[in-house]
Formats: C-alpha cells, structure tokens, sequence
C-alpha cells in the first residue's frame, strides 16, 4: 500500500514520533496506519504514541531577544497540565525551541521540526519522543513568529501565560523601557488591532450597523431621522478605535503618562533624545483558541464501577 506525505504528517500528529521515524513505519507497515503505529509502539515510543491523543492545552508562551543581534522570536508550546507548564525540564524545552527560531529562521512548525535541537545531534522531531517521555505529557509545537529588525523587545507575563513582541523603528535612543510598556499594554488589553488605519472597512462598516441598530432599539432615538442616526454612529467610531486599537487605547500607565499609547511613545521618546515608531507586535496567549476536555473524576470513576458489573 502507498502513502503520501500527507499520511506521514497524520502519523507524526498521532504519535508525536519524528517524521523520519513515522515514514521507516509507513514503509515498513505498507502504509498501514495502524500498523505503523504498532510498529513505532514495539520500537519503544509506546509512550508517546499513547500520550498524542490528549488534549495540550496548558504550555507556555514565551519570547526573547537575541542580545548580539538583536532578533527576537516568540513561541508557544503546549503541554496537558499546568503542574507540567511550570516544571523545569518543559520551561527549557520551550527556551530551545525558541532559540531554533531564533538562529535557523524555520519557514513555519514542519520546517522547525527539521532543524537540529540546541546541544543535540538529533532534529526537533527526532527528539520530541524522547522530550514526551522524559517531561511525561504530550507536547505541541503550536506557532512562532520571528522579527529580525529593526529593534525588537520581549515581555513574557506571569511565568508563560502571555507573550509579547514588539517591534520598533528607533533613532538616537535606548528604547527598551518604551518596548516593555507597550507589550504590557497589549498583554493587559489585548487589543484587535494596532492602528485604526489597519482597521478593514467592513469591520467599521458593520460597527455603524451596530450602532444604528442601538438607536433603533432605544425609544428616545429610534423616531430620529436614518441619516441623523448614521451621522451619531460614525461620530462613535472613535470609541471603538479607543477601545479596540492599541495605539488609539488610553494608555494603562497614567502614573508614566496621560493620554493615549501613541501619544506616550511620542512623549517618552522626545524625553530620551530620539525617535520610536511602532512598527509591528506579536501577541500569544497561552492555549488561546483551544477547546480543553472538560474532566468529570467523579463520573469517570462511577462509569468504570459500572463497567465492572
């Protein structure tokens, strides 16, 4: 029977086995699926292969600056449980991916995958049975992303849960301190969009809908006139740039500055003797997006009681 690449990358998300590994299981099983995951059980990676069914919906976001060169990179790997999330063998797991990010620049998670491990012969692949085994829960590659210039500054907030990385254009300063508040803006706020320029029109178009729609509803407006109405909601869309766009937010550190994260880049710049512009930013939050199993103990326990009679 003949498989593709395609049934490599499936038994690979199986098993969490290396693809080198999972195609020699192909060939030898014929293509056979589940034969092939018997073979890699009976060459020692029954571990892994029982563990890449669970849910990894813990882990870690973190990022980092490379400080000869200045690139940045941010990761997040997932992991079952927050006990494991915070162990050290997990937290320098997910340092090293970050550092293959870092030197090797991978293309996206299957061409990480190929890269060599920090400190190891073996590829990220080859070596991720063995990580499973010896962290002991199944673990996930999720994303990256990798910014080379012009200056980059990481934040990681609360041991993993957050991960920030701002990218800025500067001139004639040291803007590190202004890079770290801003990543704690987004961190705290996470807001949409950077800018109200990158704002797409049919989100602004369905805003005013929305808008129009409150008036409709409400019995002191709904009688006033359609273009009056239209008028008051696009008079509202500042609001929603405010709430949803990060360089229109109210920026959180009043004690630092009053007024809006543009305004404060602009002032804590001036007050350095230079010029910072932002330019990008990344922002990861742990297991965001993931449907976690909800675990019932107590009806697992009744159901294998039951099982037994």
């Amino acid at each position: 029977m003949a498989f593709t690449a395609q049934d490599v990358k499936a038994l690979r998300e199986m098993t969490n086995v290396g693809m080198m590994d999972c195609k020699k299981a192909l060939q030898a099983t014929d293509g056979d699926m589940d034969k092939a995951v018997d073979w890699l059980r009976e060459k020692g990676l029954a571990k892994a292969a029982k563990k890449a069914g669970r849910v990894a919906a813990e882990g870690m976001a973190f990022a980092r600056v490379c400080p000869e060169c200045g690139v940045g990179a941010i990761v997040e790997v997932n992991c079952e449980t927050d006990f494991c999330a915070k162990s050290d063998l997990f937290v320098q797991f997910v340092k090293d991916i970050c550092k293959v990010v870092l030197n090797d620049n991978p293309a996206d998670v299957e061409a990480l995958m190929n890269c060599r491990y920090p400190g190891s012969e073996l590829t990220v692949a080859g070596i991720m049975p063995e990580k499973v085994m010896s962290i002991g829960e199944n673990l996930q590659i999720r994303r990256f992303a990798r910014f080379a210039n012009p200056t980059n500054v990481a934040y990681v907030h609360a041991g993993g849960t957050h991960g920030v990385l701002v990218n800025l254009e500067v001139e004639g300063c040291d803007a590190t301190e202004i890079g770290k508040n801003v990543a704690m803006q987004i961190a705290a706020m996470n807001p949409k969009f950077w800018d109200k320029s990158l704002v797409p029109q049919e989100v602004i178009d369905h805003e005013l809908e929305v808008q129009v729609a409150l008036m409709d509803n409400d019995p002191k407006m709904a009688a006033k006139p359609q273009a009056i109405k239209e008028k008051i909601a696009s008079g509202k869309i500042n609001a929603f740039y405010k709430e949803n766009c990060l360089l229109q937010q109210e920026f959180v550190r009043s004690d630092l500055f009053s007024g809006d994260v543009a305004g404060y880049i602009a002032d804590a710049a001036k007050k350095l003797g230079g010029k910072v512009k932002f330019v990008d930013a990344i922002h990861y939050v742990k297991g965001e997006g993931i449907e976690k199993k909800e675990e019932d103990f107590a009806a697992e326990v009744a159901a294998q009681m039951n099982m037994g009679k």
